[in-house]
């Protein structure tokens, strides 16, 4: 593995700002941050879209890392004529505007990105060194357009792709299935998309490490190990729940939806340890879920 680190620890700049906060990775973030006291701002206390609103808020706080949890992650609707704007503004543009912000304060950003910037079409997964092409929907365009924006900032940047999140405080696949345990005894899920499940926690805590590391700006994929699809992701979470649930494969052209998924959007982690298992985060999200009973509302976009 090429692991690109200089050193093995150093103290994080502070102070933090954590941009999503009231996300489901910005609520990961701020938790795993918390000893460092950041500033968590969420969209009603920061238009990221707006540049004079952007530097203003930073020339006050003066963060010397930013970290970049903000994002318009609904994928259908950023299909839509009606928000396919805000969607390209906010995982695009408003990139560009935060890197150029932090570059003039001398500040460290951290972005993060998506599997889905890349067409899906190699099967064996992507490296960090593979260049994002042809992305098959307009959310994976408007992250490929942030992307771009944060490399020709000139700002010193970690670039972090992840896919497939799962966590507290949003909704998610795991959630919505187990509220589909309460009310159905069968169900079918796509079979033929491939990536790697990753728990915001597991997230979070690497981005923490790779501060701490001090390893080189650049490019690093950060997600739970081992790909799986979503019908495989679907039965080991009513296994692991306990839940009797059949669940059958089907195809992706058998459930048709706004926004077309990349068929192996996998990435591949070369440059950091290896996060855990997927099925080991799993089980860990699920432990006090299934101990409360807690289980979410269902959110019919995510089935």
């Amino acid at each position: 593995m090429d692991v690109a680190r200089f050193s093995v620890t150093m103290v994080i700049p502070t102070p933090i700002l954590i941009l999503g906060a009231k996300g489901m990775l910005g609520h990961a973030l701020m938790d795993t941050f918390a000893d460092l006291a950041p500033t968590g701002l969420d969209r009603d206390e920061l238009d990221i879209t707006n540049s004079i609103e952007v530097d203003a808020k930073f020339s006050l706080l003066t963060p010397k890392t930013i970290i970049n949890a903000a994002a318009f992650t609904a994928v259908d609707q950023c299909e839509n004529e009606a928000t396919k704007p805000i969607c390209d503004k906010v995982n695009g543009e408003a990139v560009g505007i935060l890197a150029e912000a932090a570059k003039r304060i001398s500040a460290t950003i951290i972005h993060f990105s998506t599997d889905y910037v890349f067409d899906g079409t190699k099967q064996e997964g992507y490296l960090e060194t593979d260049e994002p092409k042809n992305p098959v929907n307009a959310y994976g365009a408007s992250k490929l357009a942030g992307e771009q924006a944060l490399r020709s900032s000139g700002a010193n940047f970690y670039l972090i792709r992840t896919a497939w999140l799962y966590g507290a405080y949003g909704k998610n696949f795991v959630d919505t299935m187990l509220s589909l345990g309460k009310t159905k005894k069968e169900l079918t899920v796509v079979n033929d998309q491939h990536g790697k499940p990753t728990y915001t926690v597991d997230l979070a805590k690497a981005t923490r490490r790779l501060l701490e590391g001090e390893y080189t700006p650049g490019v690093y994929h950060f997600v739970n190990e081992e790909a799986t699809t979503w019908y495989d992701f679907a039965v080991e979470i009513f296994k692991q729940a306990k839940i009797p649930m059949q669940v059958h494969p089907i195809p992706s052209s058998d459930f048709l939806r706004p926004a077309k998924r990349p068929a192996y959007s996998i990435l591949l982690n070369t440059k950091f340890p290896p996060l855990r298992p997927w099925k080991e985060a799993l089980a860990e999200y699920l432990q006090p879920i299934i101990q409360n009973q807690d289980l979410a509302p269902l959110d019919p976009n995510l089935l």
